[in-house]
């Protein structure tokens, strides 16, 4: 089962939250870090909740790399006390994702998060506080923008261009499929942007969403509504 590093407890006040990711922002490895040469497994983790409903639904699937194929799936539930509080995510829907990836028998090469790395108020979003938690190279790959500014992107798949915030470059913003809506790919941990949005088109398979996301949110919504037709 794989392991993570017990970093802080849970059991914090949005105050100590802000604290917190102040000080693990400094913890952060914004370079290739100890990525195995050739990466064989990359995992897609992601959450889904009711509006309203404090029960959480963690996934984390399991892909080979790079034919992206489904080796393994993990979850978790629970209940969630956390507030929804913009830039504090990580600290509503990260414990529930740890307790799936602690679920996992391979310990995987690289993560893709439904959310965002350093593209965040604050640097370090929920790619990135996971990344340390499980001290694996991490990758943001978001639908939409939290922070930053940026140019026209090309309308072809491959296509990118930086995403600044306080003049520093946080990010991507990437063409996945040509004449389809950009993602925003940010660092999340022991990776450099350029590998990062390497990986990311590497995943891609035709849809907008590279396959461990886009598997992971397939797989996370059923399980969602398989319980909820239990209820």
């Amino acid at each position: 089962m794989l392991t993570t590093k017990p970093l802080h407890s849970w059991d914090v006040t949005c105050r100590e939250a802000v604290a917190i990711q102040q000080v693990l922002r400094e913890k952060l490895i914004l370079c290739d870090d100890e990525i195995p040469a050739p990466v064989r497994w990359i995992a897609g983790a992601d959450i889904s909740y009711s509006r309203g409903d404090d029960r959480f639904f963690g996934v984390v699937v399991m892909l080979s790399y790079p034919s992206m194929e489904i080796t393994e799936m993990s979850s978790f539930s629970d209940r969630v006390s956390f507030p929804y509080v913009p830039g504090l995510l990580s600290f509503r829907e990260g414990p529930v994702l740890l307790k799936a990836f602690e679920k996992l028998k391979q310990r995987p090469n690289i993560v893709l998060f439904d959310g965002q790395g350093i593209a965040h108020p604050r640097g370090i979003g929920l790619a990135s506080h996971m990344g340390l938690f499980l001290d694996l190279p991490t990758i943001g790959c978001a639908k939409t923008k939290l922070v930053g500014r940026y140019g026209e992107v090309g309308a072809e798949r491959n296509s990118f261009t930086d995403l600044y915030h306080k003049d520093s470059v946080v990010g991507a913003v990437v063409r996945t499929k040509s004449r389809v809506k950009p993602v925003f790919v940010s660092q999340g941990h022991r990776i450099s942007l350029k590998r990062a949005i390497e990986i990311v088109l590497a995943c891609c398979k035709g849809y907008r969403l590279p396959e461990p996301v886009r598997q992971a949110h397939l797989a996370v919504n059923k399980l969602r509504a398989e319980a909820s037709s239990r209820d």
